[in-house]
């Protein structure tokens, strides 16, 4: 089975693949296709909170972020077993990830939610919700955790 792992920068879409390990038997994964998506002309860029990299340099590029986030999820799955592939798509989240399961037949995708906050969630709308909704296969969204929701609040 073909996994496809949504990736937005958000240590929750970390957090997303790292359930995925705990719940699944490598031995039924051929591949996972961690995938990211930027958005073209958005106003607001691809979040890189996973990296070591310094906030000035994660805004040079949102491709450079989004492959950045990739790296980090992809090293989750070194030597777990399934062949890891990187993708960065561009356009709407939701829809790009949508098209990467139909393309690679993907059985399995594994979303975070609630990753890039409430204001995000209000100007674009949840991609959790429109992937759930509307992907050809099962989908496993992974909710932080209520003590995840206080740091995070915390931190603002």
């Amino acid at each position: 089975m073909h996994v496809v792992i949504a990736v937005d920068g958000s240590r929750q879409s970390l957090l997303a693949a790292r359930r995925l390990k705990d719940i699944a038997d490598p031995a039924k994964i051929s591949d996972i296709s961690v995938v990211a998506v930027i958005r073209p002309l958005a106003a607001v860029g691809f979040a890189d909170e996973l990296s070591e990299e310094t906030r000035a340099e994660s805004t040079l590029s949102f491709r450079t972020a989004a492959q950045r986030a990739l790296e980090v999820v992809a090293q989750e799955f070194e030597g777990w077993g399934p062949k890891v592939h990187q993708r960065i798509r561009s356009g709407s989240p939701a829809t790009e990830i949508i098209r990467a399961v139909e393309r690679y037949a993907a059985g399995l995708v594994v979303i975070g939610a609630g990753g890039r906050g409430i204001s995000d969630a209000v100007l674009v709308g949840s991609t959790a919700h429109r992937v759930q909704s509307y992907a050809p296969c099962p989908v496993l969204v992974v909710r932080p955790t209520p003590k995840a929701k206080k740091k995070a609040t915390a931190r603002k």
